[in-house]
């Protein structure tokens, strides 16, 4: 059995469940302005670490293993409304081994909020021995929820919510791969890194034949306190609306919105070598932008030799997104994690996002264990203290999606070492209904570019002839580096002047 992803060591903050002042008021019904008071109340108090999970419940102690934590199943009898009938139902996760912190959870009732405490009646310990030892009102680790996404007769994961403000969701059709998050504080800044975390859940009691579940949650850091408001949609695209209201302890100078969390490992455009019998290894390919000018972008994902990131200036970008887009089984030829199926998620503002730039991050890794790949998008503008900022968008997730791009698309990346020595070699080729239309004698024109100009390097060798296995058209060129790396490369293909791709976007960094 494969191993879950382990989490890298600052994800696992999780803060615990504490009730603060200010509950909410009886004549009128719990809901999010209630859970920004108690984020403006938290912002104005010093950052303290409250539920901390016993020592001997954590990996370190050596109680609990990975083989004992697995061994911990939750009853699906004991799921939350399973008595009532409702099409969703909520099963939660416990705490211990890589959870060191628990999160309270309540239900919204008739408007008024009412705990869901911990109960170790919940689960099968199987063999394990510790059951008596686990503390009252411990807390749960996360949860997930439940609805009948493929057949009305068994109610599939839909979402779930575990570690720090992480959250995974599904399509009718899709598997676990990548992660949306909460917010994310400084990413690979000198500083380093914060991860605040979902410390309290209300979900909202769904009625009858209620077909989207509403909860709310209640952010933590030490430099930043949210609430936020969650509208889950199940569907073959599951679409998740975020409403939030973040709040600052103090100054966050790099604050980014939105983020979705993936894993590249290797893939075809991976020059490096790996002993692995798979032909590639990711859960997402590429990251996908769509401007405000209407310019769609594509970057394919590298698994980098050293820390990278790449920015680009999006004033109110019209969408972004980590996007798995191949889905041939062929490329990957793993049963076990069936990556073919991992879900695309794509971020669409509900509300401008103004000024700022989406930055895409890649950590060098040497396993598929973690994930290594961040996205987000960073306002121009510092996160102050007292000056709270108001977001909407939804996160979509998915397998395919016409529409995005609507027109031809970069299928896939290739790239060598040339013909000549200290040349790279670029393959793309590109797919769409308008380029497959395209007759053989008719080919449309390349349009490549480099961010320096003939300065930084020279093209050469540029051919666009038409695939003969899928229809599309098939770019090649050769780069001759004039200046040593990053060099930044774009390309796309037109036919008498009219765009018919995406933008494909490049760094050759080595």
């Amino acid at each position: 059995m494969r191993t879950p992803r382990a989490p890298r060591a600052a994800l696992l903050a999780l803060v615990v469940p504490f009730a603060l002042a200010a509950p909410a008021s009886s004549a009128a019904a719990f809901d999010f302005a209630d859970v920004a008071a108690r984020a403006e109340a938290l912002a104005a108090r010093p950052y303290q670490v409250r539920g901390k999970v016993p020592d001997w419940m954590l990996e370190s102690a050596g109680t609990i293993t990975y083989d004992r934590w697995r061994d911990i199943r939750f009853r699906p009898d004991h799921a939350l409304w399973r008595d009532r009938g409702l099409p969703f139902e909520v099963q939660f996760f416990h705490p211990g081994l890589y959870y060191d912190r628990s999160v309270q959870i309540h239900v919204i009732e008739d408007g008024a909020e009412e705990p869901v405490p911990f109960d170790a009646d919940r689960f099968d310990y199987g063999r394990n021995d510790f059951a008596d030892r686990i503390p009252r009102g411990v807390g749960y680790a996360g949860f997930r929820l439940h609805y009948p996404l493929k057949t009305p007769a068994y109610r599939d994961e839909v979402i779930v919510f575990l570690g720090a403000s992480y959250f995974r969701a599904l399509g009718r059709d899709n598997v676990y791969g990548l992660s949306a998050r909460g917010v994310a504080v400084d990413t690979v800044e000198p500083s380093g890194e914060e991860f605040p975390s979902f410390t309290d859940f209300w979900l909202e009691t769904p009625a009858p034949g209620a077909r989207h579940a509403v909860l709310l949650a209640l952010l933590d850091g030490p430099s930043v306190t949210g609430a936020y408001r969650f509208e889950v949609h199940p569907g073959v695209e599951t679409r998740v609306a975020v409403r939030a209201k973040l709040f600052a302890r103090r100054r966050v100078k790099k604050l980014g919105l939105a983020p979705l969390t993936s894993m590249f490992f290797f893939g075809e455009n991976t020059t490096r070598g790996f002993d692995d019998f798979r032909p590639e290894v990711h859960d997402s390919d590429g990251l996908l932008l769509h401007l405000a000018s209407g310019e769609w972008l594509w970057r394919p994902l590298e698994n980098p030799p050293r820390i990278d990131v790449a920015s680009f200036g999006a004033h109110d970008p019209r969408g972004f997104g980590l996007i798995q887009r191949d889905r041939d089984f062929r490329s990957y030829e793993d049963i076990e994690t069936r990556m073919e199926l991992r879900p695309s998620a794509w971020v669409e503002p509900l509300a401008p996002f103004g000024p700022g730039r989406v930055e895409l991050v890649a950590i060098p890794t040497e396993t598929e264990l973690v994930d290594n790949v961040v996205a987000f998008f960073v306002p121009d503008a510092p996160l102050e203290p007292g000056r709270p900022i108001d977001l909407a968008y939804a996160v979509s997730f998915y397998s395919e999606h016409p529409a995005r791009p609507p027109g031809g698309r970069a299928v896939a990346t290739r790239r060598d070492g040339g013909t000549e020595k200290g040349n790279e070699r670029f393959v793309i080729d590109f797919d769409g209904e308008a380029l497959r239309a395209l007759p053989a004698d008719r080919p449309p024109t390349a349009v490549v570019t480099t961010g320096g100009g003939p300065a930084s390097a020279e093209i050469l060798d540029q051919h666009v002839v038409k695939h003969p296995a899928t229809g599309g058209w098939r770019l090649s060129f050769q780069l001759r580096p004039k200046t040593p790396p990053p060099i930044e490369l774009r390309a796309y293909l037109q036919t008498e002047g009219h765009v018919l791709t995406e933008t494909w976007s490049y760094a050759l960094v080595q």
